[in-house]
């Protein structure tokens, strides 16, 4: 495994930022970390580069205990973190060779990484001349300096316009091919064209860790209605091949169906057996994002009039 994390948990102070995590990521895996702001997503992460160190349990990078021996897992990861170190008044190929005396690296790796990620263009400006998407592409090209086994990133895509977004997106998949990565952000659709498997994290617990085929080929079905008045759940419960109903606000519940067939028809025929208006109605199958919504939403529901 090029990751193993068993039973993490991280406290400030009073408050517990993670909580008894346990997860792997074998090697040449492309992972996805996912979770709302205050998740514990970057704890994690600067626990496995032992910028921060665990209160309690245990965790391996390429075999390195991060208590232990913590150079040792520092030199076989790479990290860019989500506020990108770099000095804007140093030459991109000045900034490398300043990064690469740390790992007594030669002249000949800072121009392979320049050309591995796409700085040529640009290799003979000042670092401050650089739009956002090229800054990124020196942090890729600093992390991956000393040949990691393991790359570290965190939130690499955030402030990107559509076109470096798909520039850098590609970037990653190219590295992916050679080296484990595993990646914290927040855009959903990145996740989708880059991740292997996707772990969600929410209030410092992982709530979900799965395959993304697995999460796009799911057969389930979520239909969202509003009546025009309350219904008790328990009643919506009772149509065929529901799995689960939800009220989210008012008089608008969610409904999960285990089939493909479109349910709509069943919940109009509820309607209209129990004599209720459908204000509004639509349908779609689950995808990362609802899996996402669903498992760290903080809604709750209000107290309203109850029909049925």
């Amino acid at each position: 495994m090029s990751i193993t994390v068993s039973n993490i948990s991280k406290f400030y102070n009073d408050q517990k930022a993670l909580n008894n995590i346990s997860f792997e990521v074998k090697q040449g895996e492309i992972v996805g970390f996912l979770g709302p702001n205050g998740a514990g997503k970057s704890t994690m992460m600067r626990i496995l580069t032992t910028y921060l160190n665990p209160n309690e349990g245990n965790a391996f990078v390429n075999g390195y205990d991060i208590d232990t021996q913590s150079i040792d897992v520092q030199r076989s990861i790479g990290y860019l973190p989500e506020h990108n170190p770099l000095y804007p008044d140093m030459y991109i190929r000045e900034y490398l060779a300043f990064n690469a005396k740390v790992y007594k690296i030669g002249k000949s790796r800072i121009e392979e990484v320049i050309e591995l990620t796409g700085l040529t263009p640009e290799s003979n400006k000042k670092i401050g001349q650089l739009s956002k998407g090229y800054r990124q592409r020196v942090g890729l090209a600093c992390a991956l300096l000393h040949d990691p086994q393991v790359l570290i990133l965190d939130e690499p895509t955030t402030g990107l316009d559509p076109n470096q977004l798909l520039e850098i997106r590609e970037l990653i998949r190219s590295i992916g091919k050679e080296k484990t990565v595993f990646l914290s952000t927040h855009i959903m659709q990145e996740v989708e064209a880059m991740c292997d498997r996707v772990i969600i994290i929410n209030r410092g617990e992982i709530v979900s860790d799965k395959n993304l085929t697995e999460i796009l080929n799911e057969t389930e079905q979520i239909i969202e209605v509003e009546f025009d008045y309350r219904v008790e759940e328990a009643f919506l419960l009772k149509l065929p091949n529901v799995s689960e109903v939800k009220n989210i606000h008012g008089f608008i519940y969610q409904i999960n169906f285990d089939s493909s067939t479109d349910m709509r028809p069943k919940v109009f025929d509820f309607a209209h057996d129990n004599e209720l208006k459908i204000l509004q109605l639509s349908r779609k199958n689950k995808n990362l994002e609802s899996l996402f919504r669903e498992l760290t939403s903080t809604t709750t529901s209000n107290q309203e009039d109850t029909k049925v």
